[in-house]
């Protein structure tokens, strides 16, 4: 079994007179496959004007579709793959850590 990747859309920003969504803040959280671990990252990204005719109303816009649009401003697959794999790598960093903090005269 792998780890689950969940994207979300928290935040939409958009030209209220029209509509546009401008701008899309999200989160992407990974859990390891015995979900015992998790981690995640955040950002957000410009998306650039609907091309005439092709505007989808904004009370008819789905989560879905601000995760298809997100994952394809910010590089497509390949982007979404390096994404994924980053949090692949703080996953096992989590399962097996490689640093510490802490005071070698502290017992935590």
């Amino acid at each position: 079994m792998s780890n689950t990747y969940t994207w979300k859309v928290g935040q939409c920003d958009r030209t209220l007179a029209t509509g546009m969504i401008t701008t899309l803040h999200y989160t992407v959280d990974a859990t390891d496959a015995e979900r015992t671990y998790s981690v995640g990252a955040y950002g957000s990204v410009g998306l650039e004007p609907a091309e005439d005719g092709t505007m989808v109303p904004y009370d008819l816009i789905t989560e879905a579709q601000c995760i298809a649009w997100l994952q394809a401003a910010i590089g497509g697959e390949e982007k979404v793959t390096e994404i994924c794999n980053a949090l692949d790598a703080q996953l096992v960093e989590k399962k097996t850590p490689t640093t510490g903090t802490g005071t070698p005269w502290s017992s935590n």
